[in-house]
């Protein structure tokens, strides 16, 4: 059974140019955890998808599967 999406993180590191590592230190989180975000299998409270979104210099929505269709 394929892994439901619900969120970009992953493609928005990607664009960024940056990497999980670094998000997980910025963010003084667990490398795993920000793993597990990005392949889907966990996701991140609300208030730390916004810390994303900062870091990221995103807006929220755009972390979130579906942003823009």
């Amino acid at each position: 059974m394929a892994t439901r999406k619900y969120n970009r993180i992953k493609r928005v590191l990607k664009q960024k140019k940056r990497t999980g590592k670094w998000l997980a230190a910025q963010l003084g989180k667990n490398e795993v955890t920000v793993s597990r975000w990005c392949r889907n299998v966990q996701q991140p409270s609300l208030e730390t998808l916004f810390e994303v979104a900062e870091l990221l210099e995103v807006p929220p929505a755009e972390l979130l599967e579906g942003w823009g269709e």
